[in-house]
């Protein structure tokens, strides 16, 4: 395994655990105890080691694997069983609390999935994350909490025959875009797409500011009925931020726009109870970065957005906010129930929005959003690809992430992603779009931010059979079949169906590269594109009859609608 790491060869986690359980080493069972009310046991195998270099490896599967549980399920305390009599492997977990920066109030790295954890603990009265440690003598399984199988389809069509009745805005909060919708009594009326770079701000307020304004701005849209030149303007993208603010002000002069009566909102972090989270997204990369602020308490206000937005409601409004992955998984179950295939919702429905980042959502058997992170694109795949680790992780050769330094699937899987794999593949594949100073390269942001059109530009080139732009999808799939093993592990969800949205989907194309590269490993895994194909909802099937904006792009956005009366 060292010396394919050393060779630059992936060392996917899952295939270390199946390698690594056949050996006759130190079995451990690690207890999570979750905030979703779960208690799950994890066995593992810990090969025992000759040199300090194989000591290492076996350190990173146990941290990758300790890591992938939290950012996964979430927790407030791990157990971990072990024969006491086993010195070497204790002496290894002595090392976790430090490893994890449990002492520590910044942290980094590992640390950052406890900050997460620490954050939750707050929110669900549980406290600081610990590790625990036992006599493996003493271990007994625990029973799995059982649910019961709900009438899901039926109170989503229940949702969509309300919306017809309401005025409601929709919010899609992305990494390198805000899109939003606005439906009148069930007249899908406006939608918005807006750019923007949430990781290069330093205030929350610069994150708040736009989704408020945007929000006021598609509240103008229902209450003007589209009778308003300077708010047709304003919907175009690219508007400058105080064109779009004169268009409000100049509406809510005109019109009155006590008119709405939800708002519901897909954000890209972790969310329970409405409340955001996690913190530990790149969207607030800048604010960590301000040593001139809190950051806690910034991020306690950017928690309360709904405190923000509810206002703009009128009489007993509401307003959800839901993971955007969350958000996936809840539109697709929307769509089916209301005359895709709503049979497959019987099983629970797993989606992921596939963007700047991979975004994952899980509507489980019984209707529910567990309460847990399902922050996938935060886990460790590999523990190999030596060389691409070495790279400073804010160069995108790196495999490692500028959030965290880790190694994460953020590399393997959605934007970052296809631009390593672009210039691994053929260096000529980022003509035009990158920079390289100090000896970093990076996709270049000014004076125009060329992100997106990159990653537009390699989509064409594989829809036109560049063999290396194909491959860097085929690619993306390869990892995404990594990442649902590992979720498969973690959580067995029941389906083995998985929706895909976001711009990796809208292509054609680009899907079937992708779905080629995952049957490679998981061919049971039944990939299905959440895309035009998935419009069945009445304000979904507006959205697909329009010719400016595809449903791939704003399905989530649509989503947020029906979310919103939930």
């Amino acid at each position: 395994m060292l010396k394919r790491s050393d060779a630059g060869q992936p060392l996917w986690l899952p295939d270390v655990r199946d390698a690594f359980r056949m050996s006759d080493g130190v079995p451990l069972v690690l207890r999570l105890s979750s905030f979703d009310g779960e208690t799950r046991d994890f066995r593992h195998v810990l090969p025992r080691w000759e040199s300090p270099a194989e000591r290492a490896l076996v350190r990173d599967y146990l941290c990758a694997s300790i890591h992938n549980m939290l950012s996964a399920c979430g927790g407030y305390e791990l157990v971990i069983f072990i024969d006491p009599e086993e010195t070497e492997a204790a002496k290894l977990l002595d090392e976790l609390p430090a490893l994890f920066q449990l002492a520590e109030r910044k942290r980094s790295g590992l640390g950052k999935v406890v900050s997460i954890a620490d954050r939750m603990g707050r929110a669900f009265g549980r406290g600081a994350f610990r590790f625990e440690r036992t006599d493996i003598r003493y271990y007994a399984p625990v029973r799995r909490i059982s649910r019961e199988a709900a009438p899901v389809a039926e109170r989503l069509r229940a949702l969509c025959a309300e919306a017809e009745h309401l005025n409601i805005v929709g919010v899609d909060v992305g990494g390198t875009d805000i899109k939003l919708t606005a439906a009148a009594r069930g007249r899908l009326v406006a939608v918005k797409e807006y750019d923007w770079n949430p990781a290069a701000f330093s205030t929350v307020d610069q994150i708040i500011e736009p989704i408020l304004l945007l929000t006021r701005l598609m509240r103008a849209c229902i209450a003007s009925d589209g009778a308003d030149e300077g708010l047709a303007r304003a919907l175009r993208r690219d508007v400058p931020d105080a064109e779009i603010a004169a268009a409000v002000a100049g509406a809510e002069k005109r019109f009155d726009t006590g008119v709405l009566d939800a708002v519901g909102v897909s954000f890209p972090d972790i969310v329970l109870g409405d409340c955001i989270v996690g913190g530990e997204t790149p969207k607030t990369d800048g604010v960590r970065r301000n040593g001139s602020v809190d950051y806690e308490a910034e991020f306690a206000r950017l928690g309360a957005l709904r405190d923000v937005l509810l206002p703009l409601c009128r009489g007993k409004g509401r307003c959800r906010i839901v993971n955007d992955g969350n958000m996936a998984a809840f539109t697709a179950a929307a769509e089916l129930a209301c005359g895709g295939a709503p049979e497959l919702i019987g099983r629970g429905v797993v989606a992921h929005s596939l963007g700047t980042d991979l975004g994952t959502g899980w509507l489980m058997e019984d209707g529910t959003i567990p309460q847990m992170p399902l922050e996938l694109y935060d886990l460790l795949l590999d523990l190999g690809a030596g060389p691409a680790s070495r790279f400073p992780a804010e160069d995108l050769r790196s495999t490692r992430n500028e959030n965290s330094g880790l190694a994460d699937a953020r590399r393997y899987l959605g934007q970052s992603a296809a631009y390593r794999l672009a210039w691994r593949f053929d260096h000529s594949l980022l003509d035009g779009f990158t920079e390289e100073r100090d000896g970093v390269l990076r996709i270049r942001t000014e004076p125009d931010d060329l992100r997106k059109p990159c990653l537009e530009h390699l989509m064409r080139r594989a829809e036109d059979g560049d063999d290396a732009a194909e491959e860097v999808f085929r690619q993306i799939g390869r990892s995404f079949a990594v990442v649902s093993r590992e979720m498969r592990y973690l959580l067995a969800p029941e389906t083995d169906t998985r929706f895909l949205f976001g711009r990796f989907v809208k292509s054609e194309r680009c899907f079937t590269l992708l779905r080629e590269g995952c049957a490679e490993s998981m061919p049971s895994l039944r990939l299905e594109n959440g895309g035009d194909g998935l419009a069945e909802t009445p304000l979904m099937r507006q959205l697909a009859s329009r010719r400016d904006v595809t449903v791939a792009q704003f399905a989530q956005a649509v989503g947020a609608l029906y979310y919103a009366l939930t």
